[in-house]
């Protein structure tokens, strides 16, 4: 706190970030549980005939927020894997990631650092289908694969290329702080015949019912988990950012109440301070103002809180000298002189002779 008893602005500081950083993990929370919630009321249907008929007889044949499992299907062409032969998918992506080592000048350590340096993202249009299809006619077309969050990809094919260094090339990384340790690629599928759970908009195009982003703000959940795994890691994710918001919470209120507290201290001794100085302002007008040099002299020489030893005691550094000794044991911590209110770093014994 500063002399004044407002915080200072390292304190203020801290507080404001607590505050900031609580009110963005609650509006996190509030998200995430919202999307849960909904998750939860989304309504659970069955790639049959009966999905067609619920399409025809909702509003605008649309289902704003519905839940559907089935095996992936190629709706044209299907995507064939560069590396495993006869792996075939709808979904490809294709990934160079850079491994290399960097020197961290603070902790003076080597720390592992990873950056993609190329990706590239390959679809074709699917459709779900019931896992036991036996060349039924009810089936969903998925709009906008890529969008979906949780939207699984296989690894099928991984290798790690080591970077071939000269002893000059050694020499450059360590002066240049960065090592490479080489590259990794990767391809990941989403194969056909997967069985995704799919959580979006059901819409009835024609003859067409397709699996679409919903609107108003909802998630659209493309998952290799079934719909209770899927519900449960969502509350998980929920759980945690509660925690997380309640943490951050309880420290900054923590800091508020310390805060508050310093403060109510320092007026409360404000306020025996100036009880003090009234005190001793009533001292002096019920003294007779008939006195003599003697009297006169015993006054001025009378510590300004007690009003009836000597003063006895130099305070140090400002030079004061106001106070008996008794009268300074009794000051409160930390001491400081009553007329200039400033600390007390040590005391010289007075003597008159």
């Amino acid at each position: 706190m500063e002399g004044g008893g407002r915080p200072s602005a390292a304190q203020a500081a801290l507080l404001a970030a607590g505050a900031a950083v609580t009110a963005l993990l609650y509006s996190a929370y509030r998200h995430k549980a919202r999307a849960a919630r909904r998750l939860q009321g989304a309504r659970r249907l069955r790639l049959d005939a009966e999905l067609r008929e619920a399409l025809r007889e909702a509003p605008g044949r649309c289902l704003p927020y519905a839940v559907i499992q089935g095996a992936v299907r190629s709706a044209k062409e299907t995507l064939s894997s560069q590396f495993v032969e006869g792996c075939r998918g709808v979904v490809q992506r294709l990934t160079l990631q850079e491994h290399k080592m960097v020197w961290n000048r603070t902790t003076h350590l080597w720390n592992d650092c990873e950056k993609i340096i190329h990706q590239r993202t390959n679809a074709t249009p699917f459709d779900l289908v019931p896992p036991e299809d036996g060349g039924s006619a009810v089936s969903v077309r998925v709009m906008k694969p890529l969008e979906a969050a949780e939207l699984s990809l296989e690894t099928v094919y991984e290798k790690f290329h080591p970077s071939v260094q000269s002893f000059t090339d050694v020499i450059g990384h360590y002066i240049s702080g960065e090592r490479p340790k080489g590259i990794q690629e990767t391809e990941q599928m989403l194969k056909v015949g997967t069985t995704l759970t799919g959580v979006g908009e059901l819409v009835l195009d024609n003859d067409t019912i397709k699996l679409q982003p919903p609107k108003q703000g909802m998630r659209y959940y493309l998952s290799s988990l079934d719909f209770d795994a899927l519900l449960r890691k969502q509350e998980s994710n929920v759980r945690l950012w509660k925690i997380l918001t309640v943490v951050f919470g309880f420290a900054t209120c923590a800091m508020l109440l310390f805060l508050l507290r310093k403060q109510y201290r320092h007026r409360r001794e404000k306020q025996r301070l100036k009880q003090m100085q009234d005190e001793f302002r009533q001292a002096q007008g019920r003294l007779p103002r008939e006195t003599n040099a003697e009297g006169a002299e015993a006054l001025k020489n009378a510590c300004v809180i007690c009003l009836s030893d000597p003063k006895s005691c130099v305070f140090l550094e400002c030079g004061h000298v106001c106070a008996c000794h008794e009268c300074y044991r009794a000051l409160p911590e930390p001491k400081k002189c009553p007329i200039c209110r400033q600390p007390i770093s040590r005391v010289v014994p007075l003597y008159n002779s």
